[in-house]
């Protein structure tokens, strides 16, 4: 791996999900917990996550979405697996095909999700319950 591949830049897909179903998926509510296992799969890979999307339900050529790929600031999506991805897009397979079309490329980190006992998920819910200020959401 002679490579320089530090200049990879990615973009991490989080799922919006309502804090009402923490307790069926805690890991769809958990952004925080999507974006690190974006960012350990990207480090991983000798890449650098650039941007953190959350997302719900955004069409395929959302400008949310590609703002970054279109000036060449994003050139991968990481998505921490399908679950995720599904709730975050309206159409994983139109995503694909945007991806492609762009010339962008998707991974999935498809690593290990955390385990939620009751204090974690507690924690969760309160971290989400609170007033966040500059939220740079989608």
């Amino acid at each position: 791996m002679g490579d320089v591949v530090g200049d990879v830049r990615v973009a991490a897909i989080a799922s919006l999900t309502p804090l009402e179903e923490l307790d069926g998926d805690p890991f769809l509510v958990d952004t925080r917990s999507q974006h690190a296992m974006c960012a350990r799969w990207a480090a991983d890979q000798g890449y650098v996550v650039t941007r953190q999307l959350r997302a719900y339900g955004l069409r395929p050529d959302h400008h949310a979405l590609w703002g970054g790929a279109d000036g060449r600031q994003v050139q991968l999506f990481v998505a921490p697996n399908d679950r995720v991805l599904e709730r975050a897009l309206v159409s994983v397979p139109g995503f694909r095909a945007e991806c492609r079309r762009r010339g962008v490329r998707l991974e999935l980190a498809d690593l290990d999700e955390p385990v939620y006992t009751a204090s974690t998920k507690a924690r969760v819910h309160r971290r989400l319950s609170m007033p966040t200020a500059g939220y740079d959401g989608c």
